[in-house]
């Protein structure tokens, strides 16, 4: 049977599953002016985030790269991005980058325009609706799955986790895999203690070797600034959940990510160099990773979550599922899938998988997650000195 969804031609052989008008600050300054805007356009979202001035070297770049790879997103038709106008990180800087990806871009400064802040909102909201109404002129054509990104993500875990909603997103992420897409797996430092499970699946030597330095660096920088990894890992809440050790928590994060081979490491908010599937690198922070997925290019995020989180993201639909029959009816305006059915018996691992593949494609096709009917748009940049792949050189 010939897999397709619903979605959305791009340039550059792109294909999103959403059809948004985003609207991108590219200083803090100006959060509140997107976000007006924004509020009056149809399918619009604000990309409100804390930084863009007074950054420099690696942390500089990546807010960069962050923000112009949201604005690349394939789910995104086109972007308005606003400066105030003396800041380092300037609109026309960040427009740039994001055309790159061949969609309709255009940028202001609100010093630039008579009569401050309300001129700028009305200028804003010109230059949206005439995207809004180029973008409702695209209807949806059905495209197979090597189209797709998927991103895989966990928040809340608990001791069911791993054993339920995570080794069935597996399959799911492997099914992409085979079908020519891409699955990206983040938070790098709940690979730690799974390091020998993700060499044996690396492509080559050189990936292989990319996993082992980055990660025994890692734990060896830590060790060297008086750092102990497990006062952090796993999380007070991680721990009330049943996990006991950065081991076991690893053991079901990587779960998601099937048994697929894995193709490389790519940097945060990096987009993947080819399909199939890769590690990223970011710490396990749940509104910081999905940042970094949408960034990357995914255009749907599947988080497990033991004890609930009612977090989503402004670009990418996050589906959100659970193993912990107790969170599922506490929490189930939050819960798109109900995981917890693998523990009483009403669902094997494969028949919970095909719940989620079905939740997929009808997501894909348009149907929203509770997180979307919410309005719940979380987004954090991860602030990093430098780049983790700095690990490999601490030895």
């Amino acid at each position: 049977m010939n897999e397709e969804f619903m979605g959305y031609e791009r340039p550059k052989n792109k294909v999103g599953i959403r059809n948004k008008i985003a609207i991108i600050p590219s200083v803090l300054c100006v959060n509140h002016i997107a976000e007006r805007i924004a509020a009056k356009i149809d399918q619009a979202v604000a990309i409100r985030h804390p930084l863009g001035c007074g950054q420099f070297g690696p942390d500089f770049n990546n807010t960069l790269r962050t923000l112009a790879g949201l604005g690349s997103n394939p789910n995104i038709y086109g972007v308005v991005v606003i400066g105030l106008g003396c800041e380092n990180l300037k609109s026309k800087v960040l427009a740039k980058n994001i055309k790159r990806s061949k969609k309709p871009v255009e940028f202001f400064d609100v010093q630039d325009i008579k009569g401050g802040s309300i001129a700028a909102i009305e200028h804003g909201i010109k230059i949206a609706s005439r995207l809004r109404d180029e973008a409702d002129e695209l209807v949806r054509e059905p495209f197979d799955f090597s189209n797709l990104t998927l991103g895989l993500e966990c928040g809340g875990s608990d001791s069911i986790s791993g054993i339920t909603a995570n080794p069935a997103i597996g399959i799911v992420s492997d099914k992409i895999v085979q079908l020519g897409g891409t699955s990206i797996l983040p938070e790098f430092t709940e690979w730690i203690g799974t390091e020998h499970i993700l060499i044996d699946r690396a492509v080559n030597q050189e990936v292989a070797t990319k996993i082992h330095e980055t990660l025994t660096g890692f734990i060896d920088h830590l060790k060297n600034i008086g750092i102990d990894f497990l006062g952090v890992q796993p999380t007070p809440g991680n721990i009330e959940g049943g996990l006991s050790t950065i081991e076991e928590k690893s053991l079901g994060n990587i779960a998601k990510s099937g048994k697929a081979p894995i193709q490389g490491l790519i940097d945060y908010s990096e987009s993947p160099k080819t399909k199939g599937l890769w590690l990223m690198l970011e710490p396990g922070l749940d509104v910081e990773s999905m940042t970094g997925l949408a960034a990357a290019g995914a255009n749907i995020i599947l988080m497990t979550t033991g004890r609930g989180s009612p977090c989503g993201n402004p670009i990418a639909p996050v589906i959100k599922l659970c193993g912990n029959p107790k969170t599922c009816e506490w929490m189930d305006r939050d819960i798109d899938i109900d995981a917890s059915k693998m523990l009483t018996g009403e669902a094997t691992m494969e028949e919970m998988a095909e719940i989620i593949w079905k939740k997929l494609k009808l997501t894909c096709n348009g149907q929203t997650t509770h997180s979307e009917l919410l309005g719940f748009n979380d987004l954090a940049i991860w602030r990093n000195s430098a780049s983790p792949f700095q690990y490999m050189h601490c030895k």
